[in-house]
């Protein structure tokens, strides 16, 4: 289990990073294409629900992690970069794990 999450964590950072390299090439600013986002009440609640994934995300972080000083650097990444940090963060997590651990060492506050 733990290597087919690596296997989707590693695509989705590698998808993330594809498209929006594409998307700044494209020479989009993400600041107007935000601004216009908010403006459709679609685009406004897709933004709301992913920041709200985000902060869940963010939590399950917190209790993973014990110094708050790493807790802030991930509210900080998670909320500027989204899945891009989410993606790295589970990547980092799974390539700590010992051979032996399972999903439990991973989603767990004991595992590393």
């Amino acid at each position: 289990m733990t290597q087919a999450l690596k296997v989707f964590y590693a695509a989705v950072l590698l998808t993330l990073i594809g498209v929006t390299t594409w998307a700044g090439l494209k020479g989009g600013n993400v600041l107007p294409a935000t601004f216009a986002l908010w403006n459709d009440p679609w685009g406004r609640a897709t933004l709301v629900d992913a920041y709200f994934a985000f902060t869940t995300i963010f939590l399950w972080i917190c209790y993973k992690e014990k110094s708050w000083v790493t807790r802030g650097l991930w509210f900080v990444l998670i909320m500027a970069l989204g899945n891009l940090a989410v993606a790295s963060y589970m990547l980092m997590k799974l390539s700590r794990l010992k051979p032996k651990d399972g999903i439990k060492e991973f989603l767990t506050r004991t595992s590393v």
